[in-house]
């Protein structure tokens, strides 16, 4: 039996944990962000995510942060893309990613709003794909 992907995520706990842990919060709940989304989008778009462990402690040193550019990239986009195809109305995509947590650096709070906007939308498609499952 499978259980339900988790929906109550939120950017509050995430922060306050994030402190807490030295990071290794952010790493966790990006990592399962990646594989829930490799199971909710792969049979749709036949695409698969890289775990973001390999990205973190392989390739991006090795790219010298390129490869995570990249990752963050291909992610959000297909958040989106999947929010898109099952009906929702979503602004979220790879332009979120490098209007607010890149361009929004330099005001320091673009980071968080791209952070919340991803955990606003995980919470969203992985209620969906819940519910079309039965759970």
């Amino acid at each position: 039996m499978k259980l339900p992907l988790r929906t109550e995520r939120s950017f509050v706990a995430y922060f306050f944990l994030n402190i807490i842990t030295l990071g290794i919060y952010s790493l966790v709940q990006v990592s399962h962000i990646g594989s829930e989304v490799n199971l909710i989008a792969s049979e749709h778009d036949g695409k698969h995510t890289m775990h973001f462990c390999w990205i973190v402690f392989i390739f991006s040193w090795l790219t010298l942060g390129i490869a995570s550019l990249v990752w963050y990239h291909r992610i959000s986009n297909r958040i989106g893309n999947e929010l898109r195809r099952r009906g929702v109305t979503s602004d979220f995509g790879a332009d979120t990613f490098w209007l607010w947590f890149i361009l929004g650096s330099l005001i320091y709070i673009g980071p968080f709003v791209y952070i919340y906007k991803r955990i606003v939308a995980m919470n969203q498609l992985n209620d969906l794909y819940n519910k079309e499952k039965g759970y």
